[in-house]
């Protein structure tokens, strides 16, 4: 299940865990920030005392979507300017 909401500056998407009954403990909630220069992703950590957040340029974000259908090896994207 997942949630989509627009806030002023960002569109906010939280995924929540679900699974069937006792099948494996929940995952706490992913929320996704995404604003106009950046993309920020965000978990409660386990022991649920600090949320943990990695932010995403949007060209490592473009670069990750590329990675997820790329086999093993190294990359570089050429980037065209103008």
């Amino acid at each position: 299940m997942f949630t989509i909401e627009h806030d002023f500056d960002a569109t906010v998407i939280t995924l929540i865990d679900e699974a069937p009954a006792k099948t494996r403990p929940l995952n706490e909630d992913v929320v996704i920030l995404s604003f106009d220069d950046r993309v920020v992703i965000e978990q409660m950590s386990p022991d649920g005392d600090e949320v943990v957040r990695v932010t995403f340029t949007l060209e490592q974000l473009s670069e990750l979507r590329l990675a997820l259908n790329l086999p093993e090896g190294n990359y570089r994207i050429e980037r065209k300017d103008g």
